[in-house]
């Protein structure tokens, strides 16, 4: 059978109709994605990494501890200014006399059961062998007022507070000034003055006194007037001002306190004037 041209045009039409939606809803959307896809998008002003404002830290942030901060100009660490101390060695002039201990006229010596004063091997020796007992022995001559003296004490039998030392400025009535050492590393000065005692300058430590025996320190007593300085083992220990006593003689002591016995010697003994 033949068919009719003018079937044929319209169905043709009808194809291309069919071809063209197709175009427009499915393979145009298809290309435009595509094309879209491998693009790279162009900025006008393109920002760089400065411009991008840096991140804002969290509050968990742990900072950095800067230990030694830069300093602009360099800044010395503070010093101490330091006070100059005093000079209050002793100020003393000449040797007026030394003495060695061989002379037995010059010293007082005794000897009883219980104790002794005896010279020695250039020294002079106090023994106590009876507990709480005190003995002394004192210079003939000179009398002295203003002087500088020194002499090494040596206790070989002595503990706790047991004491020794220096007596000076003893009057004929035995008024008199006492510097005592104790052999647990005390100092004192004690006067006696129309048979009643005081002490200007009480018990006190004193870290120049080595504790216990055998030991030995070397004593200094300056006197000019009622101003007297002390020292042991070349320390400068205090000052005291006292007219109570203006000149005498000097001595040594020894003294137990507790239940034992006590010895000391005394040894180079030098007496210098002073100055102004």
């Amino acid at each position: 059978m033949r068919k009719n041209p003018q079937t044929n045009i319209s169905c043709l039409y009808a194809k291309a109709r069919a071809y063209i939606v197709v175009f427009i809803y499915i393979l145009l959307p298809l290309v435009i994605l595509i094309g879209i896809s491998g693009c790279t998008p162009v900025f006008a002003n393109d920002p760089t990494p400065e411009e991008f404002p840096p991140p804002i830290p969290s509050d968990t942030t742990t900072p950095t501890i800067v230990w030694f901060p830069p300093t602009p100009t360099y800044t010395p660490f503070p010093t101490m200014v330091v006070t100059p101390t005093v000079d209050i060695r002793p100020q003393v002039g000449e040797i007026l006399f030394t003495d060695n201990f061989r002379d037995g006229s010059l010293w007082t010596l005794a000897e009883s059961a219980t104790s002794s004063v005896a010279l020695g091997q250039n020294e002079v020796t106090l023994a106590l062998s009876q507990p709480g007992a005190y003995i002394f022995s004192l210079r003939q001559n000179p009398i002295l007022s203003d002087f500088y003296l020194e002499i090494t004490a040596m206790p070989s039998i002595c503990q706790g507070k047991d004491e020794y030392g220096i007596l000076f400025r003893v009057s004929p009535s035995l008024d008199f000034y006492r510097f005592s050492l104790s052999c647990d590393g005390y100092i004192r000065l004690d006067r006696f003055v129309n048979g009643r005692a005081s002490s200007p300058y009480p018990s006190t430590i004193s870290g120049a006194v080595p504790p216990g025996a055998p030991s030995f320190s070397l004593i200094g007593v300056w006197a000019r007037g009622k101003e007297m300085h002390f020292y042991v083992n070349d320390e400068y220990q205090f000052t005291i001002r006292d007219p109570s006593i203006t000149s005498g003689s000097i001595g040594v002591f020894a003294r137990s306190v507790g239940e034992n016995a006590v010895t000391v010697s005394f040894s180079d003994l030098v007496v210098h004037s002073v100055t102004e």
